[in-house]
């Protein structure tokens, strides 16, 4: 979406902000947001700061593991709506281990706008940081971590239409396709061809996972060309890259005509060696970058408007 400043075009940009996810522990960072309390808060200071899109997961408030539990999503997204114009964005990714019962019972219950959708099963692996980790805060942590070296992400071409069927199709979700690798694009050409997803598209292509993609700039110019050559202008691209990478390759995509992704899911840092304290100290990074290179930020409503999004008045919280 473009405005007019004078004669000169303003594009917008899209900040999606991930605000806790399944990713990281409590172990690796104090600032993580946990109970209910802390996501709404951080969820809102998010938005305030910049973000059209709020992506969510839940965690048990006692011990900060992820939870698929739609009663304390409940807790914390009547909040959000309430106070914030913001799009809510509810993952089905879940997190490690998780049935597509447990992935499917928030977003079937919430209905939200847009939902992330995972195009491919993969290898997912966090199990490296145990060598940076000596004290764990809870028990269920390490072994959490530990068993990535011998798990499989899975969204088989079944799980995906089934995603697509039950949300989409039932509720009016749109998705957020998550593709961690240039297979996934494929795969997400094959549901578009196939007429069970419509554009525009929202392809959110995610570097440096360990089983996925590297972060090198030229991956980002493969998965780019590859999109744009399977989706022509069906499509809106958003770049999420995983800690150190996260600004890096958010402002080279964004020179290049991508959306962005940033928050405590993707990355727990705000710089070389120092945490970031909150989601909105990222947003508003990025969005200081973004507008001292002429971009413009994207508004709610202007999210809605380029991604064809139902409204926030047709959820279910």
């Amino acid at each position: 979406m473009e405005r007019t400043r004078g004669a000169k075009p303003v594009r917008k940009v899209i900040i999606t902000c991930a605000v806790t996810g399944s990713v990281h522990t409590p172990s690796m960072t104090p600032y993580l947001p946990i109970t209910p309390d802390d996501i709404a808060r951080e969820s809102i200071e998010a938005a305030e700061a910049g973000a059209a899109i709020i992506h969510l997961h839940a965690r048990d408030p006692k011990d900060g593991r992820p939870t698929p539990d739609p009663d304390v999503f409940m807790q914390f997204l009547p909040r959000i709506k309430q106070t914030t114009d913001a799009v809510v964005n509810i993952t089905t990714g879940g997190s490690l281990g998780m049935s597509m019962e447990d992935r499917l019972a928030a977003p079937l219950r919430a209905k939200p706008e847009l939902c992330s959708l995972n195009m491919g099963s993969m290898n997912f692996g966090l199990f490296h940081v145990t060598e940076k980790i000596t004290q764990w805060k809870h028990d269920w942590e390490r072994q959490y971590v530990e068993k990535t070296k011998d798990l499989i992400v899975s969204n088989t071409f079944a799980q995906i239409e089934r995603f697509i069927r039950e949300l989409g199709h039932g509720h009016g979700t749109r998705f957020e396709c998550e593709c961690y690798d240039v297979g996934h694009l494929y795969t997400l050409a094959h549901f578009l061809d196939r007429k069970l997803l419509e554009p525009p598209l929202f392809v959110q292509t995610i570097f440096g996972i360990m089983g996925g993609i590297g972060a090198h700039p030229e991956d980002l110019m493969h998965m780019r060309r590859t999109a744009d050559r399977l989706f022509g202008t069906d499509y809106h691209w958003s770049i999420l890259a995983a800690g150190r990478h996260q600004l890096n390759l958010a402002t080279m995509g964004a020179v290049m005509g991508g959306n962005v992704r940033v928050g405590l899911e993707d990355s727990i840092y705000l710089g070389p060696g120092r945490l970031a304290e909150s989601n909105a100290e990222q947003v508003r990074k990025i969005r200081t970058i973004l507008e001292e290179l002429s971009l413009g930020i994207a508004t709610p409503d202007e999210a809605r408007s380029m991604l064809r999004l139902k409204g926030g008045d047709q959820v279910g919280f």
